[in-house]
């Protein structure tokens, strides 16, 4: 599971759906893997205005990454720092959760990840 997709993922128990704790997903006791991909500045720029930067710093932060600036930069700031482009391109996407967990900061149900695949079915007294 690529560390960008946990930008777009919230819990699934339906009395998280109010909450903004449930947002982002903490990893927790997570295996990282690494894979080289060729850089993609293109990609990079049009996923950055749907990225929710506080979750990814968040995130970067629980999974031991350099603390990322606090505002998001813009495109014409991130296109003129290279060295930005570069840790985010590796942060999104060349980093991946192959096992552990994801936790749910509002009601604390961990969501399993095997393989690279998170588990997000909910026994049935949490639906």
């Amino acid at each position: 599971m690529k560390l960008l997709t946990l930008n777009f993922l919230t819990c699934a128990v339906k009395a998280c759906k109010s909450s903004s704790d449930s947002f982002p997903l903490h990893p927790k006791e997570c295996e990282l893997v690494s894979d080289t991909i060729p850089p993609n500045p293109q990609l990079i720029q049009n996923v950055l205005p749907r990225l929710d930067w506080r979750a990814l710093s968040t995130t970067a932060s629980e999974l031991g990454f350099p603390t990322l600036p606090e505002n998001a930069p813009t495109l014409e700031e991130l296109q003129k720092d290279e060295k930005m482009m570069a840790e985010l391109h590796t942060l999104l996407l060349e980093t991946s959760v192959s096992e552990g967990m994801l936790v749910c900061g509002n009601c604390g149900h961990e969501y399993r990840i095997k393989e690279g695949i998170a588990n997000f079915l909910l026994p049935n007294h949490l639906v």
